[in-house]
């Protein structure tokens, strides 16, 4: 294979023509490099899991859940799957057309041990075509409430490792919006949401710090940090969450007292359970 800058030198230049990070001449655009520094980054802080998880167990079963392209899932199998026996992806994904290209990939260049299916969030919750239990479930840029469809699906598959990319959490904000005025007069604390860009900014953060707070009152360590630097994407906060013996006893006491006093009690069913 030719050493091309960039690209690791154990990693399918085919795949990578086929996720389009490549041009067919084996080039790397801006786009694509930024696209693949953020890919491979993410896959350095998952390594560490996956090696825990073959270490413990000696078999691994990961999901990508809201897969799209599957980028991800397809460079974790390249990278990791590929130098040992045993470990399966799967990626679930609600747009068809995306799944059959993944299927289609994955048989072109061998991959096995990935399997792709069509389903809604809770389609993927009830069907018997998924384990029971998952090791590690992903959600890389899942887009509003599709991250939180993914959390759900981690807890009821008693996931031992939850890696989230959120993006474009609009929910939150909009209920901000919506209860404004009743807030005004129910706390000081409105001035925070009141600009309608504030609105948007505090609503996305308060989406992640109560997704933190519903992992930690199911009985998960949480770690946030940053995936990549601030020049390569602004949807780059990376929520990791690892199953332990011990919840963190008030964290579900704080999330009923942040919906109640900031006025989002209407969300609850997505937040506590």
């Amino acid at each position: 294979m030719p050493d091309i800058p960039g690209i690791k030198p154990n990693q399918s230049v085919d795949l990578l023509k086929e996720l389009h990070i490549l041009t067919r001449d084996g080039r790397l655009n801006k786009d694509s490099r930024r696209k693949l520094k953020q890919v491979y980054h993410l896959f350095h802080l998952i390594e560490p899991l996956l090696d825990k998880v073959l270490e413990d167990k000696q078999s691994l079963t990961m999901a990508d859940h809201g897969a799209g392209k599957s980028y991800l899932g397809f460079i974790i199998y390249d990278l990791f799957l590929k130098r040992h026996d045993t470990g399966h992806i799967f990626g679930i994904e609600t747009r068809e057309e995306l799944v059959r290209k993944s299927r289609q990939l994955a048989d072109k260049l061998g991959f096995a041990r990935m399997t792709f299916l069509n389903l809604s969030a809770e389609e993927s919750i009830q069907t018997p075509q998924l384990p029971e239990q998952f090791d590690v479930v992903t959600a890389l840029h899942a887009c509003d409430t599709a991250t939180d469809d993914a959390i759900e699906f981690a807890l009821k598959k008693n996931a031992e490792f939850i890696v989230l990319v959120p993006c474009c959490q609009a929910e939150v904000a909009a209920v901000l919006n919506r209860n404004k005025n009743q807030s005004f007069s129910k706390t000081p604390l409105s001035e925070i949401w009141r600009h309608p860009i504030h609105t948007r900014e505090f609503g996305s953060h308060l989406t992640n710090v109560m997704r933190c707070l519903l992992l930690e009152a199911h009985g998960y360590g949480v770690t946030v940090t940053e995936l990549v630097g601030w020049e390569h994407s602004m949807k780059n906060e990376l929520i990791i969450a690892k199953r332990k013996e011990a919840t963190r006893k008030n964290a579900q006491q704080r999330l009923e007292q942040i919906l109640q006093q900031l006025n989002l009690e209407e969300l609850r069913e997505r937040f506590i359970y």
